[in-house]
């Protein structure tokens, strides 16, 4: 099955490179591309893409905020950023929004269709100068207590590596056979636990106990 692609860039030129460079890839098919985030919103909404390849620098509002909205309106949706921002202010902005993915412009053809079909896979892909800067970041902050992490269930240890991993509360529920109300409740409980107050901590969290590999 080909992953369903919508571009979303400001410069009509990146599109047309993007365009250029992805439809001669046999597993992807580009579905529509937008120039705004109003448009991509609308789209996401109307054609359901697998992935969306996502800039944060859109004329009506920023990519993060897109992502925001689309993840709340399309949530099997995956996202991934392509951008020329590199700092931890976006990329902690952007992965908090929901995205799946975070690829800089500069990055190799070969990165970039890596991140899309990790994406499309349901994992979260991080340019590699861009994990370590999550890691340092997560290394940098107080550790959890011991008593605290004892706490969470093997259920919600299940549940906290799916998220971690990008996944979203349907796949989840599927993958383990429960409601979906129920992994929203396992979620809850997690955050409640061990302290956290975001995606991007939970991500870091995962990463620095070894359940999930940047």
């Amino acid at each position: 099955m080909k992953i369903r692609l919508l571009l979303v860039d400001d410069h009509a030129v990146v599109r047309s490179g993007l365009r250029m460079l992805l439809q001669a890839e046999p597993d992807v098919e580009i579905i529509g591309e937008a120039e705004n985030g109003a448009g991509a919103i609308e789209s996401a909404r109307l054609m359901k893409p697998n992935v969306i390849l996502m800039d944060i620098g859109l004329p009506d509002m920023s990519g993060i905020e897109a992502t925001r909205q689309i993840k709340q309106q399309v949530a099997d949706t995956a996202i991934v950023a392509l951008t020329i921002h590199e700092d931890e202010e976006y990329f902690f902005k952007m992965l908090d929004a929901g995205a799946s993915g975070y690829v800089p412009k500069r990055a190799a053809p070969e990165e970039l269709l890596t991140a899309i079909r990790t994406a499309a896979s349901g994992q979260v892909y991080l340019y590699p100068s861009l994990a370590k800067l999550l890691v340092r970041d997560y290394l940098s902050q107080p550790h959890n207590s011991p008593s605290r992490e004892s706490e969470l269930t093997e259920r919600e240890q299940e549940v906290l590596t799916c998220l971690a991993e990008g996944e979203n509360n349907s796949e989840i529920a599927a993958k383990l056979v429960i409601s979906p109300k129920t992994v929203e409740r396992h979620r809850e409980n997690i955050m409640k636990k061990l302290n956290l107050h975001s995606r991007a901590e939970l991500v870091r969290y995962a990463i620095r106990k070894g359940m999930i590999k940047p």
